[in-house]
């Protein structure tokens, strides 16, 4: 199970990575912003679905090694299905009523969480190397 588990959490720091570093950033540097914005929203419910579900099953099997990367990784799906479920519909909505300053702290609420998963995946990575 410590295989899965470091397998599945580097799955999930490198598509993190690349979604957020690269296929993001990209979209907005090679589509007019109001094609990439669009596209953007369409896209990362698949990408929570992806941390949710990398995260659980790293969580799941990480617990018979390393207890704290077990609870590091549950906190990661936690904290995602909270950005799917809350957090994108109020950024969302923000969007669509035009309220600026509120999608500003929303989207960098979301950005913050989107770090913290990545840093937290680097340190579960880093701990489960270690066994």
């Amino acid at each position: 199970m410590f295989e899965v588990s470091l397998l599945v959490t580097a799955l999930m720091f490198g598509g993190s990575v690349l979604y957020a570093f690269g296929f993001a950033a990209f979209l907005f540097t090679a589509l007019p912003a109001e094609t990439a914005g669009p596209l953007i929203r369409r896209a990362f419910p698949h990408f929570y679905l992806f941390v949710l579900g990398t995260a659980a099953v790293a969580a799941a099997t990480a617990f018979s090694t390393d207890q704290i990367s077990g609870g590091i990784l549950l906190a990661i799906a936690a904290t995602t299905l909270f950005a799917r479920q809350v957090l994108m519909p109020a950024i969302n909505t923000a969007t669509d009523q035009g309220a600026k300053s509120r999608f500003k702290l929303l989207h960098t609420i979301s950005v913050l969480v989107t770090l913290a998963h990545i840093g937290a995946a680097a340190y579960v990575l880093l701990r489960l190397s270690n066994v």
